[in-house]
């Protein structure tokens, strides 16, 4: 076995707009490295944090790391001992998938120090029960496109089903995460229990525009099913200035925008006539007008997912 092995998992973007909990996809930036090393000790240990300014626990029952790492060697009935050291390279609760990275991360480290026994596909379990300690539900929609890459549908839990979906040649990504906080359990709150058939109807189609879109590298088709009129509406009051933003991003080009998961982060797509900087940029002077300080990232989407950046002897 290799002595240690450095990984980069990737952040994702949730939801995709009126696909709600049940699409997303992921990015070249930002992410989480971790640095994975075998110890003796027939444990899991966190031995450091960084970037997390403090926050996030090192006991390895209370961090996603460790918990997914733990669920994947139990399964496996292994007894090999591993640190782990994260180096968080993206905001905590930004909507971006931030625990479902590092949950990745180990999990792929693992696999890889230990000759890939499992798919990628036989990983995401595990993943997913990292997004259990995270915010009480083992959701995929994050940590399926980060171990994945790409877009990824999630058509059934019971049975869990996972598709990955094309990536259309030219298509783009912008996030702008503002540097404000929304808790995913207001953001889960705000939510109406009971909707409209017209109102279920109408999302039903567009989400089934979307996924034909991806299929056919139809922009146009792209740009009209974006649209979310069940949960963006709900979440837009958490976010201050999120319609400024939007009417920033589609007057500069941009195919569609929405919030990134649960939020505060906004995402916008772009298709190969439309300039991703640009869009970004408009997008995070809206946010800065209204003094709210913002960091923009720009990236093709990631068809790749997790990769080894360094690996010892």
């Amino acid at each position: 076995m290799k002595d240690s092995i450095r990984v980069f998992a990737p952040a994702t973007v949730a939801n995709v707009g009126c696909a709600f909990d049940v699409l997303g996809f992921a990015l070249h930036e930002p992410g989480d490295e971790l640095i994975l090393k075998p110890n003796f000790e027939n444990t899991v240990r966190v031995i450091s944090i960084e970037g997390d300014g403090g926050v996030l626990s090192k006991d390895p029952q209370f961090n996603t790391a460790s918990v997914a790492l733990n669920a994947m060697l139990t399964s496996m009935g292994s007894r090999q001992g591993f640190d782990i050291y994260l180096r968080k390279k993206m905001p905590l609760g930004s909507g971006l998938g931030s625990s479902a990275a590092s949950a990745v991360a180990a999990i792929f480290a693992a696999n890889e120090m230990l000759e890939k026994p499992l798919s990628p596909s036989e990983l995401l379990p595990f993943a997913m029960e990292g997004e259990r300690l995270a915010c009480g539900s083992a959701h995929a929609d994050n940590v399926a496109p980060s171990l994945l890459g790409g877009f990824v549908l999630i058509p059934s839990y019971q049975p869990l089903i996972i598709r990955t979906l094309p990536v259309p040649e030219g298509l783009s990504a912008v996030v702008v995460h503002p540097e404000i906080e929304v808790k995913t359990r207001d953001a889960r709150d705000v939510l109406r229990q009971k909707i409209s058939l017209q109102s279920a109807s109408s999302q039903w189609g567009r989400v089934g525009g979307l996924v034909a879109s991806l299929f056919t590298s139809d922009f146009e088709l792209l740009a009209a099913s974006l649209d979310d009129q069940i949960v963006e509406p709900a979440r837009a009051v958490l976010i201050p200035g999120f319609y400024r933003v939007k009417q920033a991003a589609l007057e500069n080009g941009a195919l569609g925008c929405s919030i990134s998961g649960s939020g505060p982060s906004v995402f916008a797509l772009c298709g190969p006539g439309s300039d991703p900087a640009l869009v970004a940029n408009a997008m995070k002077k809206a946010f800065q007008e209204i003094q709210i300080p913002a960091t923009a990232y720009t990236s093709e989407i990631n068809r790749k997912g997790p990769v080894v950046l360094e690996s010892g002897d």
